[in-house]
């Protein structure tokens, strides 16, 4: 008789690691230390699939070193993974459980396996991300200044934020220098930035944020960011397309690209009036320009062409 298909979940943390195998039921508990020791079991088993939730990047050198063993991994939303364990009635959690729910998860699921990012790619996004928390500092600095305070408060904060200034100029120097150096970012930066509208934060956000761009269609790339319309229709009620999910940090920067381009840019301003004129409220019709300049920029870097008015050779298959 041939061995069931076996798949495989790890439950990572700070300090511990626990996986779990489905259908044998086995497990095993270590130190994030004995990381090593963790992949050879892994291996020895033979996984069809090992699957691991994105925990704020703990899980960086455990997909590293397990897809370096060969094995085939995916990294996967923690929300999705509580949601299946809802519904399959698994509401207690330990870390034990949570290895197991892992697993049963991929084998049910089958999610798509994630390519290992590039020491590079991660890098990109390491400092993306930076300089995001340190707008987000900045901008909760600017809000204590408004309010009554003293002097001597009132100084440390205008330190503090000539210091974040510095911060993000240093970040956005450090952003543009790692984009220049590869000649692939660079023509991607060129071909987003040649849409109106589409300033540097959005070109170097969807290059370390999204590398699926370019390589699926535009009905998956609208719902990897979240604003791909879902149907909430039952019987003869047919309820109000709304959008959810996705990468939020994608999402509120493109939603601030949008804002510009329905101004600058004539093919999202027509699409933009157009829907309020028909009614849409204006948050409905921002939603729809974002959908189409995200399939628009994929269809782009699909094509390696330039944006032009008419869009004519570009395709948002």
């Amino acid at each position: 008789m041939t061995e069931p298909t076996a798949y495989a979940g790890v439950d990572v943390s700070k300090h511990h690691l626990d996986a779990a195998i489905v259908p044998t039921g086995e497990h095993v508990s270590m130190a994030t230390g004995d990381l090593a020791k963790l992949v050879a079991w892994l291996a020895r088993r033979k996984p069809k699939l090992v699957v691991i939730e994105a925990t704020g990047g703990y899980e960086r050198d455990v997909v590293a070193a397990a897809a370096a063993a060969g094995l085939i991994v995916a990294v996967i939303n923690p929300r999705q993974v509580r949601d299946f364990a809802r519904a399959t009635g698994r509401l207690a959690k330990t870390d034990r459980i949570d290895a197991a729910v892992l697993a049963a998860f991929g084998q049910v699921v089958q999610p798509e396996p994630r390519a290992l990012q590039t020491e590079q790619a991660q890098a990109l996004r390491d400092l993306v991300a930076r300089r995001r928390q340190l707008l987000d500092m900045r901008k909760a600095e600017k809000t204590r200044l408004q309010t009554r305070i003293g002097p001597v408060v009132r100084a440390g904060l205008q330190r503090h934020l000539a210091w974040l200034d510095a911060e993000v100029a240093s970040a956005d120097d450090d952003i543009d220098r790692m984009i220049r150096q590869s000649p692939a970012w660079r023509a991607d930066e060129d071909l987003i930035r040649s849409v109106p509208g589409a300033g540097p934060v959005l070109a170097r956000t969807l290059i370390a944020e999204m590398p699926e761009l370019g390589r699926l269609n535009g009905r998956q790339i609208a719902a990897l960011v979240g604003v791909a319309p879902f149907n909430r229709d039952s019987g003869k009620m047919r309820g109000t397309r709304s959008v959810w999910g996705g990468r939020a940090k994608v999402r509120s920067v493109l939603y601030m690209a949008t804002v510009s381009a329905v101004r600058h840019n004539p093919i999202l301003k027509t699409t933009y009036q157009s829907l309020r004129l028909a009614g849409k409220p204006p948050k409905v019709a921002l939603t729809a320009c974002m959908r189409r300049l995200i399939v628009t920029i994929n269809a782009m870097l699909k094509s390696r062409s330039p944006w032009r008015p008419d869009l004519t050779a570009i395709t948002a298959a």
